[in-house]
């Protein structure tokens, strides 16, 4: 089959998922749903067993594109991967604050449009660049492929409800379409532009840390009550996965 077809169908995959979350009736409870806490564990486990170490690849590309010394691009990898977190720990933030303060003056447990809505831009980006990602990996077998979109369809399902979660009316109305025209477009560029490898490398840590942040940030709140078993399962499950997929290719 041809592979730009299959990324394409993981591309409406990710779609669903910001179409239809609102529908999953099963994740909305306290405690926490164990779903929620298992795909959380799989997200993570693809960031320490796939991106973290693929940045550590990319630093040798910086190395060379930019003449730095071994150190210094393994570093700059890192602060970028370290910039992902902290702008998404920045709007994660923005909308607690907002929320308390509107609870306060109006009684709304929601925060104001203007924050949500740069958290929707925010996530736009960020789903945009893991699409972008299926046809751009440092890994191009089909398995690595399967990998990939295993742990990032778990990681919007959890990204997806944490932020309709914060304002479903408008998350419903127009929020929804706004991340799925990110998620094909970031799939479109993938065709159409190839970007170099430095940039491939930026993005990988980019997204490296605003997925730790938000899978983090739905899982340890001590209000959430979430589940460590589901969580260390998901991330045992992937580690086994992908410790197969290696044996299988040295072998």
């Amino acid at each position: 089959m041809d592979l730009t077809l299959v990324t394409f169908a993981m591309a409406l995959a990710f779609s669903a998922v910001h179409i239809f979350v609102g529908r999953l009736r099963f994740l909305d409870r306290n405690p926490r749903s164990r779903w929620l806490s298992f795909a959380g564990g799989v997200a993570v486990g693809y960031v320490f067993l796939h991106i973290l170490p693929e940045l550590g690849a990319h630093a040798g590309t910086f190395e060379k594109a930019i003449g730095l010394d071994a150190r210094l691009a393994e570093g700059l990898v890192y602060t970028l991967s370290l910039v992902g977190l902290a702008l998404f720990y920045g709007l994660e933030r923005a909308l607690s604050v907002s929320r308390d303060e509107r609870m306060e003056r109006e009684g709304r447990d929601r925060p104001h449009h203007p924050v949500f809505w740069l958290h929707i831009g925010a996530s736009a980006l960020l789903v945009g660049l893991i699409a972008y990602l299926l046809n751009h990996r440092e890994d191009p077998s089909a398995a690595g492929l399967m990998l990939y979109f295993a742990a990032m369809v778990l990681h919007l399902v959890t990204a997806d409800f944490g932020t309709r979660t914060n304002h479903p009316e408008i998350y419903d109305a127009r929020g929804r379409w706004v991340l799925v025209t990110a998620t094909l477009g970031g799939w479109a560029l993938g065709l159409a532009v190839e970007l170099p490898e430095l940039a491939i490398g930026c993005i990988f840590a980019f997204v490296a840390g605003g997925i730790v942040l938000l899978v983090l940030k739905e899982e340890l709140p001590e209000d959430r009550k979430s589940f460590f078993l589901p969580f260390f399962g998901g991330a045992l499950l992937y580690a086994a996965l992908v410790l197969g997929e290696s044996w299988l290719v040295a072998g």
